[in-house]
């Protein structure tokens, strides 16, 4: 499967979507913030392809990763898995009774992208609430989201069952060597039972096996949400692999994009924290001004202070390990 089946889902779900000589490009409906895909590419387009987009889609601004020893972007990362097995042997002695736990409690296998469509809304609606973020999707959206997925090629959906009923569920989309965990959602009376642990668990088993799978990623560093959000995925045998990632705003705003204006931004959001409007705004801010700073002085994400990475930077680097 291709980058261009991933474009088509996102063009029948009213987003926009571009190309450009470095990447593909989507804006959510309704929005002027276009972000570069593959998830998974690390590009490294020309200043004149980035004004070029900016100007053409009078766009607010463009995220996309880069290599970590690039010289602008914040230091972050991707939570990826990469070995060629995983088993019990890969997570943690705690988290593999509760994988264990989770397993007994349920039964994980594949399911139809209607019945996601059909009972996966209510579980959507309650994994925001638990959020507390805000609800943007409507019920007729979030069917056709997914009704549009099981119509091409490379989407996958998976259920955790209890009782037949549909407790947890996860989406996944195969691109090229890769397979993306596009969307995960479980409903609170659930979490207890170790479901979500359980449901990772078995789709990566299944899905590392696969002939044709190199690589797995499940998702980057986010713009809002808090460190312990990746936390599971480490627990789970994922790992942090270092990239830069960079906004950048169109010219005409970037003189009032400054600490002044991010200090009013935060004083908003502090305010209203269940808006994911002023929450994705700050976090484009702070992204961008931190990203403009030498990345030794630049604070590591806390995913990527374990031993275990390797950073590629000069060994004199050093770097700020708290704000």
């Amino acid at each position: 499967m291709t980058p261009e089946i991933y474009a088509e889902w996102l063009y029948r779900q009213g987003h926009d979507v571009v190309r450009s000589a470095s990447s593909y490009w989507y804006s959510r409906r309704g929005q002027r913030v276009y972000q570069a895909f593959p998830d998974h590419w690390t590009i490294h387009p020309d200043e004149d392809e980035l004004l070029t987009l900016l100007r053409e889609k009078r766009a607010v601004a463009l995220r996309y990763s880069t290599a970590f020893d690039a010289p602008l972007g914040l230091a972050s990362y991707h939570m990826v898995f990469e070995r060629p097995t995983y088993g019990f042997s890969d997570v943690g002695s705690k988290t593999r009774s509760q994988v264990r736990r989770g397993l007994k409690n349920c039964a994980v296998e594949p399911i139809e992208f209607e019945r996601i469509a059909q009972e996966g809304w209510p579980l959507h609606c309650d994994t925001l609430g638990r959020q507390g973020r805000q609800l943007r999707l409507s019920a007729q959206d979030w069917r056709r989201r997914w009704l549009a997925a099981a119509e091409l090629p490379g989407f996958e959906a998976w259920g955790a069952l209890i009782h037949g009923r549909l407790v947890a569920s996860e989406i996944t989309f195969q691109m090229d060597d890769w397979c993306y965990f596009v969307y995960q959602q479980c409903h609170r009376e659930f979490l207890r039972a170790k479901i979500p642990n359980a449901l990772t668990f078995a789709v990566t088993e299944r899905i590392v096996g696969r002939p044709g799978i190199r690589a797995i990623f499940c998702g980057m560093h986010s713009l809002d949400a808090p460190a312990s959000v990746d936390e599971f995925k480490l627990l789970m045998g994922f790992t942090a692999k270092p990239v830069r990632q960079r906004i950048i705003f169109h010219p005409w705003l970037r003189p009032v994009i400054n600490r002044a204006s991010h200090a009013l931004v935060k004083y908003v959001k502090k305010r209203r924290p269940s808006d994911p409007v002023i929450s994705k705004a700050e976090g484009m801010i702070r992204f961008y001004l931190d990203g403009k700073r030498p990345i030794q002085q630049q604070t590591l994400p806390e995913q990527l202070r374990k031993p275990a990475i390797d950073l590629p930077v000069p060994p004199t680097a050093t770097y700020l390990q708290n704000e």
